[in-house]
């Protein structure tokens, strides 16, 4: 069995990821983590994927890292961004909101010209 060499992309301290998150959404995801009990080299995936009523979905996984990944630190866990996602997630923040509807990630994206109504997808 071969084994597969995975190219990360580290930010350097002088930097800025494309994303971050608030404190409640940081503990949220930390929590989750440690509650379904992973473990290095799975992380938290933030991306995108086609469809949603707006155009694009929002992805939260836990998962290894792939080729060519962009990884930050969140606390005690790793996140993977893929670089197309990166592009559409330039400055987004990623906040844990808790309301009688219920309780989630929300993605503040300014780059989204539309939206849809759950906030799951955006255009």
């Amino acid at each position: 069995m071969s084994e597969q060499i995975i190219e990360l992309t580290q930010f350097d301290e002088d930097e800025q990821p494309p994303i971050s998150f608030t404190s409640e959404a940081e503990k949220a995801a930390e929590d989750a983590y440690f509650s379904e009990k992973m473990q290095a080299p799975n992380g938290l995936r933030v991306g995108l994927r086609g469809g949603g009523c707006a155009g694009f979905q929002y992805i939260l996984d836990f998962t290894k890292p792939n080729d060519n990944d962009f990884i930050m630190e969140l606390g005690k866990i790793k996140v993977y961004i893929d670089p197309v996602s990166a592009t559409h997630l330039e400055g987004t923040i990623i906040d844990y909101v808790t309301s009688l509807m219920g309780n989630g990630f929300k993605f503040i994206n300014p780059n989204a010209t539309k939206t849809c109504g759950c906030g799951s997808s955006f255009g």
